[in-house]
């Protein structure tokens, strides 16, 4: 099965070091099978903790981490998404960070959610965003 959420960086970064109860309780919901994150992400989350290189418990949650939740390859369909999207958002005198967009681009592509807790991405209209930060009403 396909994965149906692609978890944003910031979220990811939330279930690496446990600091969200919400998003914690929500995951245990989730085959994870369902769950993946985009190359773009993986990235991001390498970046964060090679700045911080004597973190060694953060390097092994993150290691950890890697070996649960599947990383896809950001595609030639990704790459079709994103330009389309970028340009889109540029002309509506709305761009975004190139990251967000490619991480954006490769939700789409794959027609996964997308779990953000960053609100920029509710401007991309054809984009499925849930929020797992939040305790559903």
């Amino acid at each position: 099965m396909a994965a149906r959420y692609l978890l944003d960086t910031n979220i990811a970064s939330c279930i690496i070091k446990g600091s969200s109860p919400a998003v914690d309780r929500r995951l245990v919901k989730i085959p994870m099978a369902q769950l993946a994150i985009s190359a773009v992400t993986e990235g991001e989350l390498r970046f964060g903790a090679a700045r911080l290189p004597h973190a060694a418990r953060l390097h092994i949650l993150l290691e950890n981490f890697f070996l649960r939740v599947e990383t896809l390859s950001w595609d030639s369909e990704a790459a079709h998404s994103y330009g389309q999207l970028r340009a889109a958002l540029e002309g509506e005198g709305q761009p975004m960070g190139n990251l967000d967009v490619m991480i954006a681009a490769h939700a789409l592509a794959l027609s996964a959610v997308l779990v953000t807790n960053d609100h920029a991405f509710a401007r991309i209209k054809k984009l499925k965003v849930e929020d797992w930060t939040k305790v559903p009403r």
